[in-house]
């Protein structure tokens, strides 16, 4: 199991300020009559099901400056993306947004689903390991005009390591520490594979998937930029190596890896483990308590898995 998971303290509906309250149901034409919030995931903004006067349901996130700088933007982000999406992407409709300048809401339409279980079931896991499949195949090519390119959206996470080598810490594992330098060359290296002309998500993990029987549903697409089809594949199953599962058996023979050097995916995983360690080691940002605990511990088993990997001593 892994030691933390993805969580971190959320506002409420009812702690909303009542001019954001008013512009989510604005946007639903019908007063919220209820709401059920929800846990999970690292924003500290709201997450809740609603149900209005007239009936009807929706999904709402909203954050505000004052719970953390940055989480609006990333908000607006993903309405960008969230708009562009054809019809028949399984990503939960984008109904409408509020906006004040401080504060932003995104209501979507409710997905009766659940996030699949903690650890990982195998079951489970194939299920959406070929959703993700079909979801990169069906976003290629990209159909969100002027996402950014890979080569910006994972530059810094690709030098991480050169930033690691160039001033230690003191507390590196003893195998990476070893292999700093080599590590580094190998993560800078993925920025010559990483483009393509697919949508990708991006932050694949279990609590941005929703499981509503035998449909998988994708949320949470701020982080969204053009690259190549196989990305989210391996950010999936990234994801399940964190929760104990064995990755090889889903990357063996995968569709989207056919004719894919396996050290292009080697060299992506030495940068997202670099990313992990550099980032894990900042101050955690406002209101996003357990980030770095989280980062810290993908680290640990993302690294494991570029080692046996790499098979370097």
């Amino acid at each position: 199991m892994p030691p933390v998971t993805a969580s971190g303290v959320r506002a409420t509906w009812e702690s909303l300020p009542a001019a954001v309250r008013a512009g989510v149901e604005d946007v639903l034409s019908s007063p919220i009559v209820a709401a059920v919030n929800q846990s999970g995931g690292f924003s500290p903004g709201l997450a809740a099901r609603v149900r209005c006067a007239d009936g009807g349901r929706a999904f709402v996130k909203a954050v505000g400056t004052p719970l953390n700088p940055e989480s609006p933007g990333i908000h607006r982000r993903e309405a960008v993306v969230a708009a562009a999406l054809p019809a028949g992407v399984p990503v939960p409709r984008l109904r409408g947004c509020y906006d004040d300048g401080d504060w932003v809401a995104l209501v979507f339409d409710e997905v009766d689903g659940r996030m699949p279980h903690d650890p990982w079931r195998p079951d489970e896991l194939r299920l959406v390991a070929a959703a993700v499949t079909e979801l990169s195949r069906s976003l290629t090519p990209c159909p969100v005009p002027s996402p950014r390119p890979a080569l910006d959206a994972l530059r810094e996470q690709m030098l991480c390591y050169r930033t690691l080598a160039a001033d230690p810490p003191a507390d590196l594992d003893p195998w990476e520490r070893r292999h700093l330098d080599r590590l580094a060359d190998l993560a800078a290296s993925a920025l010559d594979v990483v483009d393509g002309d697919t949508l990708v998500h991006f932050d694949l993990r279990a609590d941005n998937v929703l499981l509503d029987g035998s449909r998988v549903w994708f949320v949470d697409w701020p982080w969204a930029f053009r690259g190549a089809a196989w990305i989210d594949s391996v950010m999936l199953v990234k994801n399940a190596v964190f929760h104990g599962r064995d990755p090889e058996p889903y990357l063996d023979g995968h569709p989207l890896l056919a004719g894919v050097d396996p050290w292009y995916v080697t060299a992506f995983l030495a940068g997202m483990a670099g990313f992990f360690r550099e980032y894990g080691r900042r101050p955690a940002p406002p209101g996003l308590p357990t980030l770095r605990a989280f980062q810290l511990a993908q680290h640990a088993t993302t690294l494991a898995w570029v080692r046996r990997r790499t098979g370097w001593a």
